[in-house]
């Protein structure tokens, strides 16, 4: 069986464990281990009547919640089948472009949007402005993104050609969090700026450096946001984008029709107003993360770098893949190895935050591996 591109394919890692699926301790996918919600399995099973009827086309309900969750009118709301089918839709737009500058390492899925419509791509490094000291998610996050916004803006001049930018807040695959006072001057530098704000759900309302208070502002500007992933969802594939209403009016033109189910919507409606399953999320991530970044720092030949989202990125002196593979057959542990990012390869890992039982679990199985 191939080694799969992406986190959470779990078929795989049982096969190669020589378990049941089920047996499978998955750090692989960045999900919320608190879910699905009990709101969202309430919604499907309440709405099951619905499968034998076509979804509303225009998502009219659903965008109404988005909305409100959000305070922007429904028009600037296009739902979608999981964020990477409005990705797809981004990266045809930004292909129009003259260039589109990608922050590195960057998600799979950003080269596969951009690819399938041929956009020239110029990349941006990350990796060299990173910190792997532990600070609160906005402090300290400052000189990280003014180093960013600097670079992106030398890549932006120089030309009077259209170009395009996207990148995702926080970061994926290093949990670095971009500051929105210092990514603002970038709307005036690009003609597209896409922004993916997946990861962004997990950081409390107060200290989320999202560009949606702005959206408004400027035409240019895309924001791409995620239901599966913090709401534990994956199977459902929800995200939705907002932007201009001319902009998702094209869009809406160009895929397929019904892209969204109806018990996906039943349970995104639900959970958009699940306010103790956030906060109990958001009271869990913070202790959890620094226990598994402390646990990883103290284990010989790894260095976690610090994150603001529910996932660690760690390099590590010996290969990423044979670690998966070990702790696989060991422990039915499953780390994310990081061999589909190029500038990262076989000495990086990632792995999602769990419970902090899991997250121990994984410390010792680590610290077995690693001692033989």
């Amino acid at each position: 069986m191939a080694r799969p591109l992406h986190g959470g394919n779990l078929v795989w890692a049982a096969d190669l464990a020589g378990c049941p699926l089920s047996q499978i301790l998955d750090f692989s996918a960045s999900i919320n281990p608190w879910g699905p919600p009990n709101s969202a399995i309430a919604a499907i099973q309440a709405h099951l009547g619905e499968l034998r009827a076509y979804p509303d086309p225009q998502y009219q309900a659903l965008r109404q919640a988005l909305s409100q969750f959000h305070q922007i009118s429904p028009d600037w709301i296009l739902p979608g089948n999981g964020s990477a089918e409005l990705l797809t839709w981004a990266g045809r737009d930004l292909a129009a472009l003259t260039t589109t500058t990608l922050v590195t390492p960057a998600f799979g899925d950003y080269w596969r949007a951009l690819g399938a419509f041929g956009a020239r791509v110029v990349t941006c490094p990350l990796m060299s402005m990173l910190s792997q000291t532990p600070r609160s998610e906005v402090q300290g996050s400052e000189t990280e993104t003014h180093q960013l916004t600097q670079a992106l803006g030398l890549s932006a001049q120089g030309t009077s050609a259209p170009t395009g930018l996207l990148l995702n807040n926080p970061h994926n695959p290093t949990g670095q969090l971009f500051l929105q006072q210092t990514l603002l001057p970038l709307l005036k530098q690009f003609a597209l700026v896409v922004v993916d704000e997946a990861f962004m759900d997990f950081l409390p309302p107060e200290q989320q450096q999202s560009l949606l208070p702005v959206i408004q502002d400027y035409s240019n500007l895309v924001i791409l946001r995620s239901l599966t992933k913090f709401y534990s969802l994956p199977g459902l594939r929800l995200g939705y984008a907002i932007a201009h209403p001319e902009r998702l009016r094209r869009w809406q033109q160009w895929r397929d029709p019904w892209p969204v189910n109806s018990l996906a919507v039943a349970a995104a409606r639900a959970v958009l107003s699940d306010r103790p399953f956030q906060q109990k999320t958001w009271d869990w991530l913070g202790e959890a993360r620094l226990q598994l970044w402390q646990g990883l720092s103290q284990l010989p030949g790894l260095q976690p770098y610090w994150s603001a989202a529910n996932f660690l990125l760690v390099a590590s002196h010996q290969s990423s893949s044979e670690l998966q593979r070990q702790l696989l057959k060991s422990d039915q542990i499953l780390i994310r190895d990081c061999l589909s990012f190029p500038e990262l390869g076989d000495r990086y890992f990632r792995v999602a935050v769990r419970s902090q039982v899991d997250n121990q679990r994984l410390l010792e199985a680590l610290a077995q591996v690693l001692s033989s």
